[in-house]
């Protein structure tokens, strides 16, 4: 089972724009340990993904490309409206 390091989660959560920090720090910061492993690899997955991209999904301007990342989406977007 991959093993994830929070320090670079968090680094790579940072993205430079300011809208996607605002909900992906957090995230990773409060939420990310206590995910379950493949939620914790999807994650890690969605972080690969282009800014561009991560905005219009995260602004629900457009849904996913890969459905899969639908539930952590909403799971980001419920943390965020905390």
């Amino acid at each position: 089972m991959q093993e994830f390091n929070k320090h670079e989660i968090f680094w790579h959560s940072r993205r430079g724009m300011l809208e996607l920090d605002l909900l992906l720090v957090p995230f990773a910061r409060e939420v990310f340990e206590s995910l379950s492993h493949p939620d914790q690899m999807l994650y890690s997955e969605l972080l690969e993904e282009e800014d561009q991209d991560l905005f219009t999904w995260l602004m629900q301007r457009t849904p996913p490309n890969d459905p899969r990342f639908e539930s952590i989406i909403r799971l980001i977007l419920a943390h965020n409206s905390r």
